[in-house]
């Protein structure tokens, strides 16, 4: 029987996106555009997750370009990857701010090696996307940004959330990240009858971002909504 690091990775290499994207849009897929940034998501996920036990998906929303755009491996930044995770990281230096605070509750959680063998975090699109603004900078995009964009991708999102849901071998629950990205979540689950219940959290960007002064209160919450899941 395969380990969840072998679905996993077996995920990461296949997962690509071949439908047509609006204008001024492009996908964001780390394991295409960087060998560096497979080698070291797959050390990750060997290191982690070299079993078959059942894990409850977290889901944030896609990958930006500074998490898992950047590492292959979402909220996780090289210096997470270097501590507490442990892992040799080559080149890559990369800080995302969301990694900070779910690596806090990682922390309050026991650490990397008992979080993840109960949890796996994707995204629920698992491609990025970038868009060119009006400077013709290519920025993050999130999948629900524009309604053309999430009608392109949505057959896509649903066929990858069935599979995550397959790998991670825990249907009961799901975690989403941020309010939005949970509102669609619902939308997608009435449709495909992916999960028994969906848990909403606030973004871990959000929360960094505006909340920095209050950033115990949310590790707090996250882990009594996290732990419930297992009573």
């Amino acid at each position: 029987m395969s380990t969840r690091a072998a679905k996993i990775i077996n995920f990461n290499r296949e997962v690509a996106f071949s439908g047509s994207l609006p204008p001024d849009i492009r996908i964001l897929n780390p394991f295409r555009s960087n060998s560096e940034v497979q080698a070291i998501s797959e050390a990750f996920y060997r290191k982690f997750y070299s079993d078959n036990q059942p894990r409850k998906l977290i889901l944030g929303i896609n990958p930006g370009r500074l998490g898992a755009g950047a590492t292959g491996i979402p909220f996780t930044d090289s210096k997470r990857l270097g501590d507490p995770c442990g892992l040799e990281t080559g080149s890559l230096k990369t800080h995302e701010p969301s990694s900070v605070f779910i690596y806090e509750v990682i922390d309050a959680m026991g650490g990397p090696e008992r979080f993840y063998s109960k949890y796996y975090i994707n995204s629920v699109c698992p491609l990025g996307f970038v868009r060119k603004n009006q400077k013709g900078n290519w920025v993050n995009c999130n999948y629900y940004d524009f309604p053309e964009l999430f009608k392109a991708v949505r057959p896509f999102m649903i066929e990858n959330l069935q599979t995550q849901a397959r790998i991670a071998g825990d249907a009961s629950v799901c975690f989403a990240l941020g309010k939005k990205n949970a509102r669609f979540l619902e939308t997608l689950n009435q449709e495909a009858g992916l999960f028994a219940h969906i848990v909403a959290l606030d973004h871990p960007r959000y929360v960094v971002q505006y909340k920095s002064r209050h950033m115990s209160e949310y590790v707090a919450t996250y882990r009594r909504a996290l732990q419930a899941a297992h009573d």
